[in-house]
């Protein structure tokens, strides 16, 4: 993993800080969840609903915050803070649990499974299980669920874009994850990583041409403003898990674990839920902002991408997970 920054380290002793102000005991009763979305998604609701199901079942002997706008830091950062023992979670992508076990990145593959449902399967399964023990001793950090959905990713431009060709030198926004980065660049695209916060500003100022990303995201931060074409391609199935220190959870009683890690799987589904059901409202607000919302045949883009797999050494890999799929 890369040198943590100035910021990364401010970040670290601001999460230590969170158990030290509060004395052990009682910080090892609270868990801190940073996300970088905002309260009307619907990760949030569901991290609300987790917040509220945790204290009635643990009859207030375990407390949850939440920290919506990366309020905590970057997502990075956060999963550092876990890694040195910290009480705090965060809800993130397979791409950035790659770097510590390698399997996780083909979650974010382009075009691996068909909606909620379909991914759901993958990630409820005994092969990811086997994966989070992994990511335990790799890092230190456990996924409390992976069931979170935030929906299909679609390209948000100032062109209509039809196939991969349309792309080309358009400077667009992804997440730093390998699997990431190379599936924009096979689209066509040249991928440009950065936080999600500084995508709006970097709009405007034509640092970046355009941005992927799932429909409540982009409205939640009124990318309708700054952008004038939604191209519905769907490459990605975005799926992220609530992760949290390892080291932290395993001095949580049995029956708290449990009761965490339950409530954490129902809360992912209720969540993915409002997902679905939010999907077409929010589109239909894009189009009455007066963004051209385009259905385009997406297997120029299916075929651009097979060989993201292969290159990235997940080809075997991707074959086990079809066979989960049927």
């Amino acid at each position: 993993m890369r040198p943590m920054s100035r910021s990364g380290i401010l970040a670290v002793a601001a999460g230590v800080a969170l158990i030290a102000g509060a004395g052990v005991a009682q910080a090892q009763q609270q868990l801190n969840i940073n996300t970088a979305l905002t309260k009307d998604d619907p990760i949030y609701k569901g991290l609300e609903r987790l917040r509220d199901k945790v204290a009635e079942r643990s009859k207030g002997q375990l407390s949850i915050r939440i920290f919506p706008g990366s309020q905590l830091g970057k997502d990075e950062d956060v999963l550092e803070q876990a890694r040195a023992g910290a009480n705090v979670a965060v809800v993130v992508d397979g791409g950035r649990l790659a770097v510590f076990v390698k399997e996780f990145g083909i979650l974010g593959g382009p075009y691996l499974a068909s909606g909620f449902d379909g991914i759901r399967k993958v990630v409820t399964s005994p092969m990811v299980e086997e994966w989070n023990q992994k990511l335990k001793t790799a890092s230190g950090h456990y996924a409390l669920s992976f069931n979170w959905w935030q929906g299909e990713r679609h390209l948000l431009t100032n062109k209509p874009i039809k196939v991969p060709a349309d792309l080309s030198g358009i400077r667009m926004r992804t997440p730093g994850a390998p699997v990431w980065v190379e599936t924009i660049r096979a689209m066509g695209a040249t991928p440009t990583p950065m936080g999600w916060g500084e995508v709006y500003p970097a709009l405007q100022q034509q640092v970046i041409d355009a941005v992927e990303a799932q429909h409540p995201a982009s409205h939640g931060i009124r990318l309708y403003e700054v952008t004038k074409h939604l191209t519905k391609t769907g490459h990605f199935n975005l799926i992220t898990g609530v992760v949290t220190s390892a080291t932290w959870f395993d001095k949580l009683s049995p029956e708290l674990q449990s009761i965490l890690k339950e409530e954490t799987l129902a809360a992912g589904d209720f969540a993915s839920r409002l997902t679905q059901e939010s999907l077409a409202g929010i589109e239909a607000d894009f189009k009455a902002k007066g963004m051209t919302v385009a259905e385009i045949d997406t297997k120029p883009f299916v075929d651009a991408t097979k060989g993201v797999y292969d290159k990235l050494g997940y080809g075997e890999l991707r074959t086990k997970v079809e066979a989960l799929l049927k």
